[in-house]
C-alpha cells in the first residue's frame, strides 16, 4: 500500500500507507500542509512565546504557560512513554517537520513568522494547551473570591450547574431502537469556534486498520471521535474535578525559595524566564514549583500552586491512542481506556457484535472534598492527594444521552452543566424505536430551551403591571420556547434574561475586579458567573428576585419591537490575529444562528454581555454501525486552514443549517 492522500469533494484527507508508522508520518505531513499556521501558533502557545508576535495582549497567557510549566510537563510525559508509542508520536512529528517549512498561510506573511521545528513532545504540549483550563480550576479562584468578598454562606449560591469552557452532546442508540438493528452514536463537541477549526476530519488507512474520525490538528491518531468499521466511540467532557489549587507559604533564603508543606519547610525549584514581547519591553518572570506543583498566582496576600495529574503522573494517556486505532470491539476500547489520563471524559462506544459501553475514563485524585471547591492550604496534610478514584461505568439499557450533566460522573465533580440538554436528548430519543442515521440532524438541531422556566415561571406572580408589560408577559408565556433564528420572541426573551442578569450582577458588584491574574479575568467576570448561576440565584430565598424580574420586564416592554434572534446571535469565529473569516474578494455568508447555550443546538453567547456566539458545535458526527459509509459529519468551516482556498469554509453553510456531509 503506497503512501498517498486522496481528498474527497470537501478536501477531507483520506490518508493511506503501508504500515502504522508510515501512516502517522503522512498524517503529520498532511496536517502541516492543511493547517500550517494553526500548528505554528499552537507550538508557540505551549512554549509561552506568543507575545513575541502578538504583542502585550498575549503576555498573560505566555506567563501562565511558562509558570505552569506546560512545555516541561509535555517533555516529561513524552519521556515516560513506552518505546512503541514514543516512536509513533515521533513519526508524526517527523511528518510535520518534513512539510511545515514549505507550507503556506497568509498569517506567516502578516506576522513575519517562519515555522519552527517541532520537538518530539510538541503534540503532547498542544494537548495540554487544549485541556489545561478544561477541568475548571478557575472556578476555585472564583469561589475563593466569593468567600472572601461575601462570606462562606454565599458559596452555595455560586456553586451551581453552569457551562464550562468546553462541553458536548452525545447519544448512543442501541440496535433495539434503530431501523437496522445496529447501534448509532452521534453528537457534537462544543468549544470556542476558531478558524481554523479545532477538529480535522480525516481517514487513516493501513493494513492494520482503517479508521475515520475527528483529529486534533497537531496530535497523532484519533483520540475522541472515531469509527473503525467494527467499533465506534465518542466522548463528552465529564466535568470531573481533577486539578487542585493550594495556598502556599514561601520564604526566601538568599537566592533560593522554600515552601511550607505538611512536613515543614522544603526547597522549591526556582528560575527566571524572559517573555519577549512584540512592540514592548521584554518581561522577566519567576518560575517557582513546590512539592504540590507550579506557582500560577503570586500576589501580595496569596501565592497559589496548581496540581494536576499530568504533572504528577508524567502521563497524558497518549499510549491509548494507537491502541484505539487498532480496536475491533467495545472490549478492546474499554481496556485501552484504562490508561487514559487527561481530560477526564464520559465515553460511549458500540461495536457490530452488539457490544455497548458507557463509562468515564481518566485520572481523578482521591482527596478532601474541600479541594474540589476552593483553594486549600498546602501545609495541612488533610488536603494531600491519596491515590486515584475508580472510574464509573454503567450498563447500557436503551438509548443514553450525555451533555456534561451530573449522572454517571457525579461522584467525580462539583459543577456540571445544567441537565436541560441531556434531558431533552433523552426525551427525543424515546419518541421512536426505529431511528436511522440520516435522522440524527433532527436531534442536533433541536432548539427547545429548557432553562427558560427559571424566569418565565416568575412572570405570573408580577402584579399591577401596565398594559405593555402585560402584553409582553402574555407573549412570552404563550411562546413555544424554541430559539429559532427567525423568532422575535426568542430575542425578546434574551433581552429579558439580559436585563435580569445585569440587575443581579449589580447586586453583587462587590465581586467585580477580583485580584487574580489577567488571564483568568473573563472566567471570573461577575456577569459571566451570574449567568452560570442564574437558575440557582432566581430560586434562592436569599434574594428578593420578583422586583428584579419586574424591572427587567418593564424595561424590555418599553423597547419593543425586537429583531429576529439570528440578527444579533451571529457566529463569531476566533482568530489570534483577529483575521476576518472572509477575504475581501469573497461574498460573506449570513452567520445567523438558531439555538442557545442550554439548547441541544448549543450556541453559546455571554448573556448580559453580548448575543454574539462564541461557543458552538466544533463538529457534528453520526456514526452508523450498520454501514460506516452511511455515517456523516460536518465542521463549522472546512478542511483547509488557509484563508481564501476552496475548502477553507465550504462546509459553513451546511453547518449553519444543521446539515451533515457523507464521510466517504
Amino acid at each position: 500500500m503506497n503512501p498517498q492522500v486522496h481528498r474527497d469533494a470537501y478536501g477531507v484527507p483520506h490518508v493511506q500507507a503501508g504500515d502504522p508508522l508510515s501512516l502517522v508520518r503522512l498524517q503529520g505531513a498532511t496536517t502541516a500542509h492543511d493547517r500550517a499556521w494553526q500548528l505554528e501558533y499552537a507550538r508557540h502557545q505551549f512554549n509561552g512565546t506568543t507575545a513575541a508576535f502578538l504583542g502585550p495582549d498575549a503576555v498573560p497567557w505566555d506567563t501562565f504557560a511558562r509558570q505552569a510549566r506546560l512545555a516541561d510537563t509535555a517533555r516529561q510525559c513524552f519521556e515516560a512513554l513506552d518505546s512503541s508509542t514514543a516512536e509513533w508520536v515521533t513519526a508524526y512529528v517527523d511528518g510535520v517537520n518534513s512539510a511545515l517549512p514549505s507550507a503556506e498561510a497568509p498569517e506567516f506573511v502578516e506576522t513575519g513568522l517562519t515555522p519552527g521545528e517541532w520537538e518530539p513532545w510538541t503534540p503532547l504540549g498542544i494537548w495540554l494547551v487544549l485541556h489545561v483550563l478544561f477541568a475548571g480550576f478557575p472556578g476555585k479562584l472564583w469561589r475563593t473570591h466569593v468567600a472572601e468578598r461575601l462570606g462562606e454562606e454565599y458559596l452555595e449560591l455560586f456553586t451551581a450547574e453552569g457551562p464550562t469552557a468546553s462541553g458536548s452532546n452525545g447519544w448512543l442508540i442501541p440496535g433495539s431502537s434503530t431501523s437496522t438493528g445496529q447501534p448509532i452514536i452521534a453528537g457534537d463537541p462544543h468549544r470556542y469556534v476558531e478558524h481554523p477549526g479545532v477538529y480535522q476530519q480525516i481517514r487513516l488507512t493501513c493494513p492494520e486498520y482503517d479508521v475515520l474520525g475527528l483529529a486534533v490538528p497537531g496530535v497523532p491518531g484519533l483520540a475522541h471521535f472515531a469509527h473503525t468499521g467494527k467499533v465506534a466511540w465518542a466522548i463528552t467532557n465529564s466535568a470531573a474535578d481533577y486539578q487542585d489549587l493550594y495556598a502556599e507559604q514561601l520564604r526566601r533564603t538568599g537566592s533560593s525559595v522554600e515552601a511550607l508543606g505538611p512536613s515543614g519547610w522544603a526547597p522549591a525549584a526556582l528560575h527566571t524566564e524572559v517573555v519577549e514581547v512584540a512592540g514592548a519591553d521584554a518581561v522577566t518572570i519567576e518560575v517557582i514549583e513546590t512539592e504540590r506543583g507550579p506557582i500560577i498566582v503570586d500576589r501580595a496576600d496569596q501565592t497559589i500552586s496548581l496540581r494536576h495529574p499530568p504533572r504528577v503522573l508524567h502521563r497524558l494517556g497518549f499510549e491509548v491512542i494507537p491502541r484505539l486505532l487498532q480496536a475491533t470491539s467495545v472490549a478492546e476500547v474499554d481496556a485501552a481506556l484504562e490508561d487514559w489520563v487527561e481530560p477526564v471524559n464520559v465515553v460511549m462506544a458500540a461495536d457490530t457484535d452488539g457490544g455497548l459501553l458507557h463509562r468515564v475514563a481518566g485520572a481523578v485524585p482521591r482527596r478532601h472534598q474541600a479541594n474540589m471547591l476552593r483553594v486549600v492550604p498546602a501545609w495541612e496534610a488533610a488536603y494531600a492527594w491519596d491515590g486515584w478514584l475508580p472510574m464509573p461505568s454503567e450498563e447500557v439499557i436503551g438509548p443514553i444521552s450525555m451533555g456534561n450533566a451530573r449522572e454517571i460522573a457525579a461522584p467525580l465533580g462539583v459543577e456540571f452543566a445544567p441537565p436541560h440538554r441531556t434531558r431533552r436528548i433523552r426525551e427525543l430519543l424515546l419518541q421512536r424505536s426505529d431511528w436511522s442515521v440520516d435522522q440524527m440532524p433532527a436531534i442536533h438541531t433541536d432548539t427547545y430551551l429548557g432553562s427558560v422556566g427559571s424566569i418565565l415561571d416568575l412572570l405570573p406572580g408580577l402584579l399591577g403591571l401596565s398594559a405593555e408589560p402585560v402584553a409582553l408577559r402574555n407573549e412570552l408565556l404563550a411562546w413555544d420556547r424554541r430559539m429559532d433564528a427567525t423568532s422575535t420572541t426568542a430575542s425578546t426573551y434574551v433581552a429579558l434574561r439580559k436585563a435580569v442578569i445585569v440587575r443581579l450582577a449589580d447586586h453583587f458588584n462587590t465581586l467585580e475586579k477580583p485580584d487574580w491574574p489577567e488571564l483568568f479575568a473573563p472566567l471570573l467576570d461577575v456577569h459571566t458567573r451570574t449567568t452560570y448561576a442564574l437558575e440557582n440565584l432566581l430560586a434562592s430565598t436569599v434574594l428578593d428576585v420578583l422586583p428584579i424580574v419586574r424591572a427587567g420586564l418593564e424595561e424590555v416592554a418599553a423597547a419593543k419591537p425586537r429583531s429576529p434572534w439570528g440578527e444579533t446571535h451571529q457566529l463569531t469565529p476566533l482568530h489570534p490575529l483577529r483575521t476576518p473569516l472572509f477575504t475581501q474578494t469573497e461574498d460573506p455568508i449570513d452567520l445567523a444562528l438558531s439555538g442557545d447555550r442550554d439548547c441541544v443546538w448549543s450556541t453559546t453567547s455571554i448573556p448580559g454581555c453580548t448575543d454574539l456566539c462564541l461557543q458552538a458545535s466544533a463538529a457534528r458526527y453520526a456514526w452508523d454501525l450498520a454501514d460506516r459509509d452511511a455515517s456523516s459529519w460536518v465542521v463549522p468551516l472546512g478542511a483547509s486552514g488557509i484563508q481564501g482556498t476552496p475548502h477553507h469554509h465550504d462546509q459553513l453553510a451546511l453547518w449553519l443549517a444543521g446539515k451533515l456531509i457523507p464521510v466517504v
